[in-house]
């Protein structure tokens, strides 16, 4: 009984964990596009074309 549990705990453990692997990707392509979209559009920003965006 012990080893069905535990590979049933493994089976959720590695579900889980490729769940928030794939949300990690998702989020990190919405940073991507974010960050395109700031890099494009810093030429339509106040003081100039030549200012940044970020302020790091």
């Amino acid at each position: 009984m012990v080893p069905i549990l535990l590979v049933l705990l493994l089976a959720l453990i590695l579900f889980g964990a490729g769940f928030a692997v794939k949300v990690l990707w998702w989020i990190a392509l919405a940073v991507l596009v974010v960050w395109l979209l700031g890099f494009f559009m810093r030429g339509t920003a106040a003081g100039g074309g030549r200012s940044r965006w970020y302020r790091w």
